[in-house]
C-alpha cells in the first residue's frame, strides 16, 4: 500500500507453506474476488518475506489514542477495487487471527499521524468508532450496558415523579356543607297558627256532602 494517501497497490500470496518465496500481485491484475478465491491474470513478481517487511504498510499497526495509549491495531481494510482507495480500516482489540473478535471501523480522516507500525488518532477509546462486527463478549457487554442505562433512566424518572408528588401542596379537605332544615320556619316568613281554618284542606266528608247536594256532579 501507499500509506500517505491510503491507497492499496497490490497484495502478496504464498505459493506453498514449504517455500520461502512470495508472489506479489498488482491491483490491476485482479479480475474478481469471491469468498475464498481471487481471480488474477498475468504472472506475479517473485519476492521474499525479508524484502516485503521493508515495504511501508499500516496493516497490523498499533492504534494509539489521544493520550498515546495503545487501544488496538489495524487488522483488515476495505478498498475500492477500481482505484485502490482504502475506504476504511478494521480495528481489532484482540488477536485478528482469533475468529469472532470484534471489529471497529476507522476511516482515514480520523487518523492524525502515522509512522511505521503505529497510527495516531484523537480517539478517547474504541467506543468512539462505529462497531462493524461484535463478538459474543462484546455483544454481551453492550447489552448489559444498555440494561444498566435503562434501569438508571427508570430510577431517575421514578425519583423525579416522587419529588413532584412531595412538592405538591396537601389536599384541602372540602368544607362541610351547610344544611338547612326545611322543618325550621323562616324568621321573616309569617308563621301560621295551627288553628287557622284557611290553611286546613277540605275534609273528605265535606267534599262528599257537597257532591251529594249537586245532582250534576
Amino acid at each position: 500500500m501507499h500509506p500517505p494517501v491510503h491507497r492499496l497497490l497490490g497484495w502478496v500470496s504464498r505459493p506453498s507453506a514449504l517455500r520461502m518465496s512470495r508472489d506479489v500481485w498488482r491491483l490491476d491484475q485482479c479480475c474478481g474476488i469471491s469468498d475464498q478465491q481471487v481471480f488474477v491474470r498475468g504472472e506475479p513478481a517473485v519476492s521474499d518475506q525479508a524484502t516485503l517487511d521493508r515495504l511501508p504498510t499500516l496493516m497490523n499497526a498499533d492504534l494509539v489514542d489521544r493520550e498515546g495509549e495503545r487501544i488496538g491495531f489495524l487488522a483488515d481494510l476495505a478498498f475500492d477495487p477500481a482505484t485502490g482507495t482504502i475506504v476504511h480500516y478494521l480495528v481489532s482489540r484482540s488477536d485478528p487471527r482469533l475468529p469472532g473478535s470484534s471489529r471497529w471501523q476507522l476511516v482515514p480522516d480520523r487518523i492524525t499521524d502515522q509512522r511505521p507500525g503505529q497510527v495516531m488518532t484523537a480517539l478517547r477509546s474504541l467506543d468512539d468508532l462505529p462497531l462493524m462486527r461484535a463478538s459474543v463478549r462484546q455483544d454481551l457487554l453492550q447489552r448489559t450496558q444498555r440494561w444498566r442505562e435503562q434501569l438508571r433512566d427508570m430510577g431517575d424518572r421514578a425519583g423525579d415523579r416522587l419529588e413532584g408528588w412531595l412538592d405538591e401542596p396537601p389536599w384541602d379537605e372540602p368544607e362541610p356543607e351547610q344544611r338547612i332544615d326545611s322543618n325550621e320556619p323562616d324568621e321573616e316568613a309569617p308563621v301560621n297558627e295551627v288553628w287557622d281554618d284557611d290553611t286546613w284542606p277540605e275534609s273528605s266528608f265535606q267534599r262528599r256532602v257537597n257532591r251529594d247536594e249537586d245532582p250534576w256532579v
